[in-house]
């Protein structure tokens, strides 16, 4: 544990001194590097020490002792500090281990994670020790702490007492947040606002997530810790947070690609120092990562006329210095951990070769060893076990209020206009049968769906937020198949036609995550979403619709554990029914 707290022991620390004074080598030497230093804010050539997972020089000599070391000349290259996603929510089908190996081969060697997944589906001790485990990969792999469950629960003994304190205390654990339950501290809810005080006197920052927020809301949640938000839609919006002393996330994700469109807003409103600014792909689903993660984004920042300094600077630099890790992160410089972008051409962030932790990532463009499997199992978890039978007659839908999509994230209550006593429904139109059950099968939610799909006949979902099961289609009986058919494969996506099988997501990791590589959840994704948009999908994302059906901090109303939500009114409209 003390080698993890403190990264190098004291006889680490004095060999990297010997390899500073000569007396040791380097395992690494990149000579005649053009790299990017950003204490001076310039381009600097120099040559670059590393001893393992360390940078210990950075300068004009070379080592006298090269036994064994390995020496690479730069000429004609560009090197930059390894890319941080600050905001990764590494859930949306593939796994915090599949988008580490992923996000590195494209230079993004640094991820702040969300840990909701863990923190809800693992007990105390697993999940603190998984994230240990995935900190020995060669990305660094940091987290935030939830505050709530983003969505009303059964029990509320997830945020226990011990279990935030252990949490908020850990040494990988840097932040609070992302704060969507601020509408309830402001109105008087003094256990969130403890454990924000909490993350204050540990001297972690606390984000928020604070959609719309006028300037006096942003003000009170200043007064209460929060320093960074992500949710600004506008670059009036982004300006508005940097005016009152935030720092500021630019987003850029599956849901909300508006980073071309805030960096023209904001330069059109007279922003010219970036400083307080950093970006994000604010956990996107797989297919948007085809294009990159933050090398993604720095390409768009630098397309967007922002100087190479800070467009870089927004993915390194100045993420390391918000979370007090510049002394470790985002620089190029004695002290840091080893992550370098080699790149050909400044204004091209993918690099061709990648170092994280001092071993090579990507070597010309090709990716080397250093992610193998992960022993998932050693942490308890597997696939979905139902151990519970649903059949038609479960299944009765005479409630006089449905839900409909307003789009890929939004729902709003409607008043049926339809029969919903038949067993099947008209292709005609786009309602649908609607069904939240227990992943535990003790209770269920049904009512009718608006705005999904109008030709899905039976799909079946553990992909949610809490992991609960989505029932949805125009067919109860073909609703049951996949049902049965999600339990049978250990949960994930089904979708059934006529009786039939027509398409599948396995999900073996809690019924919510693939074991499978980034590529090959793509490749998943690509197919199924395709299937989803032939039956009259519409919307953004069918990925995200599925996981904030439960969602709280979203408009109008949700399907909560407890029942049919109404989130303004923070009142449950229609209770869940006990089987």
């Amino acid at each position: 544990m003390t080698e993890r707290i403190y990264r190098w022991t004291k006889k680490r620390l004095r060999q990297q001194l010997e390899v500073v004074r000569g007396e040791q080598a380097p395992s690494l030497v990149l000579k005649n590097a053009t790299y990017l230093n950003h204490a001076r804010r310039k381009w600097l050539q120099a040559n670059i020490w590393m001893a393992q997972d360390r940078i210990v020089y950075v300068g004009d000599e070379m080592p006298n002792v090269l036994t064994e070391t390995e020496v690479v000349d730069c000429s004609n290259q560009y090197i930059v500090p390894g890319y941080i996603e600050h905001h990764a929510h590494p859930f949306q089908l593939y796994n915090p281990h599949s988008f580490a190996k992923y996000a590195a081969s494209r230079g993004t060697t640094t991820l702040i994670n969300d840990n909701l997944m863990f923190f809800l589906n693992l007990e105390k001790k697993k999940a603190l020790s998984l994230i240990e485990a995935l900190d020995e990969l060669p990305t660094s792999m940091y987290w935030w702490c939830r505050y709530d469950a983003q969505t009303e629960l059964k029990s509320d003994e997830a945020f226990s007492n011990s279990k935030m304190k252990a949490w908020l205390e850990h040494h990988l654990v840097i932040q609070g947040g992302e704060l969507t339950s601020w509408p309830k501290v402001l109105n008087g809810d003094d256990s969130t606002l403890h454990w924000m005080q909490e993350t204050t006197r540990l001297r972690k920052p606390i984000e928020g997530h604070l959609p719309g927020a006028s300037e006096k809301t942003l003000s009170q949640m200043a007064l209460l810790g929060v320093t960074c938000d992500h949710e600004a839609m506008t670059g009036e919006e982004v300006v508005k947070r940097l005016n009152l002393g935030y720092t500021t996330s630019l987003r850029h994700s599956s849901i909300r690609p508006d980073l071309p469109k805030l960096l023209k807003e904001m330069q059109e409103l007279g922003v010219d120092v970036f400083d307080r600014c950093i970006m994000t792909t604010d956990g996107s689903t797989p297919t948007f990562y085809e294009d990159g993660v933050m090398d993604q984004l720095i390409k768009i920042a630098l397309d967007a006329g922002i100087a190479p300094i800070d467009a870089y600077g927004m993915a390194t630099y100045n993420v390391a210095r918000y979370y007090n890790l510049d002394h470790k992160l985002g620089m190029i410089a004695p002290g840091r951990v080893a992550h370098l972008n080699f790149l050909t051409d400044i204004n091209d962030p993918k690099p061709t070769s990648v170092i994280a932790k001092g071993q090579w990532v990507v070597r010309d463009g090709r990716q080397c060893e250093g992610y193998e499997s992960f022993p998932w199992e050693d942490y308890g978890i597997g696939s979905l076990e139902l151990d519970w039978e649903l059949s038609e007659d479960d299944l009765h839908f005479s409630m006089p209020m449905g839900i409909e999509m307003v789009n890929a994230v939004i729902l709003k209550p409607y008043q049926i206009p339809i029969e919903c006593t038949d067993r099947t429904l008209s292709h005609e139109h786009d309602e649908s049968f609607f069904v939240m059950l227990d992943k535990n099968g003790k209770w269920l939610i049904t009512s009718m769906l608006k705005g999904f799909a109008n030709q899905i006949s039976g799909f079946a979902s553990s992909f949610s937020n809490t992991g609960d099961i989505v029932l949805i289609g125009k067919s109860i009986s073909d609703m049951v198949k996949a049902f049965n058919a999600l339990k049978a494969q250990g949960g994930g996506m089904t979708l059934v036609e006529e009786g039939e099988v027509i398409g599948s997501i396995p999900l073996n990791l809690f019924g919510i995550l693939s074991s499978k590589s980034m590529k090959d959840v793509m490749q998943d994704e690509k197919v199924f979403v395709k299937l989803l948009r032939e039956r009259g999908y519409k919307h953004e994302d069918p990925i995200y619709s599925l996981l904030f059906f439960s969602s709280t901090h979203l408009p109008y109303i949700r399907v909560t554990q407890n029942g049919i939500y109404d989130v303004h009114k923070k009142t449950v409209l229609f209770p869940s029914i006990m089987r």
